[in-house]
């Protein structure tokens, strides 16, 4: 699969983070590999496809998905190698071949305490390793347009610092107040903040909304560049749906 961090073109990205066990995984990753099967038109149209699985996965992933238009992406990426225990380096996601790695996810933020130091060392490991960096922002409460504008920036900066702005790289906006939530985010809000962030950021690297993001919401969001899914996804008719929902937009076309 050739993937590209072109902002023209649709993104489905899922994260099963740990809600599911080894087999339960692996039937999982099995199901969307038929559902994209499937679909022959996904090869066709360029949409950009990625599923995110727990470490002891993604050598499986690999392997399944070889030959078809789904990348492996891995759920976190060590700052660096050596003493490090219990880390995994992106030189090691890449040897098997891994194609992104997510990085500062609120998650990680809150229950890792990673800083923005971090963060920034280990969007550079992941460039030099030649993965792509899938960067998590998104402000920790309900703030103005503006302000949240503001604080993702200040992160996009952040994360940028030793790396430069001359990096291929997605972008995954997720209020941090929408994540685990019955809903996501107002979809003007959404698109507002997003059309701000497309004028402003150095580069144009695709936009990708989550946080509760589930099927029927991509229509809604002309402004962004596709969904990181979660949860809702984890029920593969879910992403079935989405996909199909991604048929229908324009920038799905070659």
């Amino acid at each position: 699969m050739t993937f590209t961090t072109s902002a023209e073109k649709t993104f489905v990205f899922v994260s099963t983070k740990t809600y599911l066990g080894y087999a339960q995984s692996l039937a999982w990753l099995d199901r969307v590999r038929a559902l994209v099967g499937e679909r022959p038109w996904v090869a066709e149209s360029g949409l950009q496809i990625a599923v995110f699985p727990a470490f002891p996965l993604i050598p499986a992933a690999v392997d399944l998905f070889r030959g078809s238009p789904v990348t492996v992406g891995a759920q976190n990426v060590s700052i660096g190698a050596g003493p490090i225990t219990g880390e995994v380096t992106a030189e090691l996601l890449t040897e098997i071949g891994a194609g992104y790695a997510e990085i500062g996810h609120a998650e990680r933020r809150a229950l890792a305490h990673e800083t923005d130091r971090d963060i920034a060392e280990k969007v550079a490991a992941t460039v030099a390793a030649g993965l792509i960096p899938l960067l998590c922002v998104g402000e920790p409460t309900r703030l103005s347009t503006a302000d949240t504008v503001s604080v993702v920036l200040a992160q996009i900066e952040s994360a940028l610092s030793l790396s430069g702005p001359d990096i291929r790289l997605v972008i995954a906006y997720e209020p941090v107040w929408a994540i685990g939530a019955s809903r996501p985010a107002d979809p003007g809000f959404v698109n507002e903040v997003v059309g701000a962030l497309r004028e402003r950021m150095p580069r144009p690297w695709p936009v990708l909304y989550g946080g509760s993001a589930g099927p029927g919401l991509l229509a809604a969001l002309p402004a962004v560049s596709g969904l990181f899914l979660g949860r809702f996804a984890h029920d593969p008719d879910n992403f079935a749906r989405v996909l199909d929902e991604a048929r229908d937009r324009s920038a799905v076309s070659t």
